[in-house]
């Protein structure tokens, strides 16, 4: 098997639309990085993270020391939550004003980076706030130079163009992507992600197989996004229940986090539709929901909606998890069943009903889907028509798990 043949510890620099370096140790790259914003005349930078991994994955340690000895100055924001906010987004554009920051550091998961890229619009951009980002009321062309240091294996954000940002009192959990956003350089180092509760672990590699399969799957698709997609899918089912089993695995580690990078690199191509669609307001209705949980409670729903138009893809990109299939029609509901069986396997096993959303639900559920900015735009991307009782219906067929074969038969009884 070739994966055999890769030193993991050896960091190389993977180059996209920017430069990720790559490996156990990675972070020791980041004395470069910050000497090159030196070498930018960058003096004063905003530091934007969550409430500990930053410190408690050791990162911390690397980037104050490197910029203790180029001389940067930071401000430091540390309470950007899971599914942040609109106004998380402001007051770390509050603190990058207090220093005259002139770059923007992101360590942590999607939200973070996400909140950083948003801060590194704002700050480029001092007459709009993240509401005015995220209502695209304006279209930035501009950022402060970004870098993004991740803690997790899901979210992809340090190798794209996108972010994701919630607005409460609207319950809208819209997306933007402007090229101005892509990180600098960005570190994916697998020793920073042992750390990861097991939950954790599922749920973002979960939300990297949802970036693949709808990269692969949109009205935008190209080829690369299926090869990426396919080798996302092979990843993520071997390594991801080794990581399960032994979080301190670096090689499981190693792999889930390049399944993630290329996911990411996936919908940077050919973007998103349905899951990501429909799962934004899961997550701003409840926040405390985990992303990644929530796509993996709609994916089968969204397997069964689309595989009759783009069969022969899914069969493809899932045959290394999910053998056996050809992409006919006739297959539809048993695929679905085998995504969702996939999914407990790995560890994602809850449905919406699980977490407290109820059949009555769904209308609200799916007029925030027509009412969030961007969201309709994504449902625009799937292969099937997404109007309104399409989504109804994929909202309704997740609320429960669905029947085996038998089962079906002893209903009809």
């Amino acid at each position: 098997m070739w994966k055999n043949s890769i030193d993991i510890n050896t960091v190389r620099e993977i180059r996209l639309r920017n430069t990720v370096f790559f490996g156990v140790g990675a972070i020791a790259k980041i004395d470069f990085i910050i000497e090159e914003l030196k070498n930018r005349g960058v003096e004063n930078v905003l530091v934007v993270c969550g409430k500990g991994s930053y410190k408690s994955t050791g990162a911390w340690d690397h980037v104050t020391a490197a910029m203790a000895k180029h001389g940067i100055n930071y401000e430091l924001y540390n309470k950007v939550t899971p599914n942040p906010t609109a106004d998380h987004v402001d007051e770390a554009v509050a603190l990058g004003h207090k220093n005259c920051a002139t770059a923007v550091i992101a360590i942590g998961g999607g939200s973070p980076i996400d909140v950083g890229k948003s801060a590194a619009i704002l700050l480029k951009n001092p007459n709009n706030n993240a509401r005015d980002l995220y209502n695209f009321k304006f279209t930035p062309t501009e950022a402060l130079p970004i870098i993004a240091i991740n803690l997790t294996h899901g979210t992809g954000s340090e190798a794209n163009r996108f972010a994701v940002v919630t607005i409460p009192e609207k319950k809208h959990k819209p997306a933007i992507a402007y090229d101005c956003i892509y990180p600098l350089y960005s570190i994916d180092d697998p020793g920073l992600t042992i750390g990861l509760p097991l939950e954790q672990t599922c749920y973002v590699s979960i939300d990297a197989v949802n970036h693949a399969i709808e990269a692969a799957t949109s009205k935008a698709v190209n080829v690369y996004a299926i090869t990426l997609a396919t080798q996302t899918i092979d990843l993520v089912d071997t390594y991801l229940p080794l990581a399960m089993d032994d979080p301190e695995d670096l090689t499981a580690r190693y792999f889930l986090m390049y399944a993630a990078m290329l996911a990411g690199v996936a919908f940077d191509n050919s973007l998103l539709h349905y899951t990501h669609a429909l799962e934004h307001p899961l997550s701003a209705v409840k926040p405390e929901l985990s992303h990644g949980l929530g796509l993996a409670m709609l994916l089968p729903a969204v397997i069964e909606n689309i595989y009759p138009s783009c069969g022969n893809v899914l069969a493809h990109i899932f045959a290394p998890a999910i053998p056996g299939f050809t992409g006919d029609e006739k297959e539809t509901t048993k695929f679905a069943r085998s995504v969702e069986k996939w999914l407990a396997r790995m560890g994602a096993d809850r449905k919406l009903g699980d977490d407290g959303f109820y059949e009555t639900d769904v209308n609200m559920l799916t007029d925030l889907v027509f009412n969030t900015p961007s969201l309709s735009s994504l449902v625009g991307l799937a292969p099937t028509i997404g109007d309104y009782a399409s989504i109804a219906n994929i909202y309704s067929r997740s609320m429960n798990r669905m029947p085996d074969d038998d089962e079906d038969k002893e209903s009809s009884k």
